[in-house]
């Protein structure tokens, strides 16, 4: 339900993402939404960033999720899906301050605000993908899609924490030649998650660098597929839930196929 303002803040909001010209609905009884429509559901997108800054957001990175974020309105704007692309305070993480992990939580929040009472997906890439994972704990998170998660590695690196995805569906997507973020450390976290929440799967992105623009097609009906199956119980295509079904590593090695999402566009 919808309260007072909640305390301003460095972080904000976007704009909502307008779905653009909206493709032919997938299923004949949905009908165009009005303007002024119920919101349903909300995506919030989350950019990346660098490890240390404390410069403002980078217009950059927000611009490079801005399609995905589209692209998943115009998916789901005909039942209620609404979109935004959360700016940080700053654009580090900044070791244990996890700045953008606390602006996700904010953000969260303030979805809640706006929209009342209804389930949240955080989509992030980067950085904006580990924050997504940190601020899963919070009521309104139903699910999370990380692509290609920016974690720490190395002898000395803290375990991130899994026990805040209990209860949420999970995706991870990794480019399997990414040479920014470490594809080995998203598997050990998801193996980790899917010890204590059986709703999480990885796929890998084949030949894929860390844009995953090789396979942009693919990997924005993958999410897609992911986003509005967990936001609005849309069943899964087959292999998302052979991927949350199958046990490690199966379902989280599962390989994305080419021309995933085509049928689902016909």
């Amino acid at each position: 339900m919808a309260s007072q303002a909640l305390p301003a803040r460095g972080a904000r909001l976007g704009r909502a993402v307008a779905p653009g010209r909206a493709p032919r609905p997938l299923v004949p009884a949905q009908r165009e939404q009005d303007p002024g429509a119920t919101v349903r559901a909300v995506v919030l997108a989350l950019p990346g960033g660098d490890a240390l800054s404390t410069r403002r957001r980078s217009p950059v990175a927000a611009a490079v999720i801005w399609p995905l974020a589209r692209h998943l309105v115009r998916a789901g704007f005909t039942e209620g899906v609404a979109a935004h692309v959360v700016h940080y305070r700053f654009r580090g993480w900044n070791g244990g301050h996890a700045h953008p992990a606390e602006d996700a939580g904010w953000a969260v929040g303030e979805a809640v605000r706006r929209y009342g009472d209804v389930p949240v997906c955080l989509v992030g890439i980067g950085m904006g993908a580990r924050a997504a994972l940190h601020a899963a704990g919070h009521p309104a998170v139903t699910s999370v899609a990380a692509l290609a998660p920016w974690l720490p590695g190395g002898p000395d690196a803290e375990p991130e924490p899994v026990k805040q995805l209990i209860g949420r569906r999970v995706l991870v997507v990794h480019g399997t030649d990414d040479e920014s973020t470490d594809p080995e450390l998203s598997y050990r976290l998801a193996e980790r998650a899917k010890k204590v929440n059986r709703q999480v799967c990885r796929f890998e992105v084949h030949s894929a660098s860390h844009g995953l623009h090789q396979h942009r097609a693919e990997v924005f009906a993958l999410t897609a597929d992911f986003v509005l199956g967990s936001l609005l119980e849309r069943p899964y295509a087959r292999p998302v839930a052979d991927a949350m079904a199958a046990p490690p590593p199966l379902g989280l090695r599962m390989p994305l196929a080419a021309g995933f999402g085509r049928s689902l566009r016909a």
